[in-house]
């Protein structure tokens, strides 16, 4: 099993940093998710790394010409600890894999429950963060935003939901 590393990448340098790494006998992982955005008044769905910034590094050898990564047009530098890459645990990545569809891209189920905090990721309201009141059995949740300082309850597909970090303890969870 081969060992895998991170490495920042430049802002905007991703497709290069892979394909530059990738020509020189790297391998490259970089686990995407589809967002929403606005962009000229319109709701676009677009793919963006899941890991914003960093990507992941294999070589097929255990002498892997590290300095390389460093001074790859794309890459701002290899994360290290100490003067050692850091090695990133094989089955952190194998999990991470397994989660992918075609394109590398984040296939997860979310796992909402009453009270636990979530950002929604998908439609008009992309980026808000609420609280799950409800849920149904069609993978639907009411979700309480705080919307220009009114609560607002908004009823979402489960699929548009990420759960926030600060999440409280859930009483019902559906996956």
């Amino acid at each position: 099993m081969a060992n895998w590393f991170v490495a920042q990448v430049k802002p905007n340098g991703d497709k290069i940093a892979k394909r530059n790494l990738e020509r020189q006998g790297f391998r490259t992982f970089q686990p995407m998710e589809k967002r929403t955005i606005a962009k000229s008044g319109r709701f676009v769905n677009q793919m963006r790394p899941f890991f914003t910034g960093y990507l992941f590094v294999s070589y097929p050898t255990a002498a892997a010409p590290w300095s390389l990564v460093n001074s790859t047009y794309g890459i701002s530098r290899l994360v290290r600890f100490g003067d050692r890459p850091a090695l990133v645990p094989s089955d952190l990545i194998a999990e991470l894999q397994a989660a992918c569809g075609s394109g590398d891209v984040i296939m997860l189920k979310p796992e909402i429950a009453l009270g636990v905090m979530v950002e929604v990721t998908a439609g008009a309201f992309t980026s808000f963060v609420g609280q799950v009141e409800r849920l149904s059995p069609d993978h639907r949740a009411m979700v309480l935003l705080d919307f220009m300082g009114q609560h607002t309850r908004v009823n979402l597909r489960a699929s548009q939901l990420r759960v926030a970090s600060g999440r409280t303890k859930p009483s019902k969870v559906f996956q």
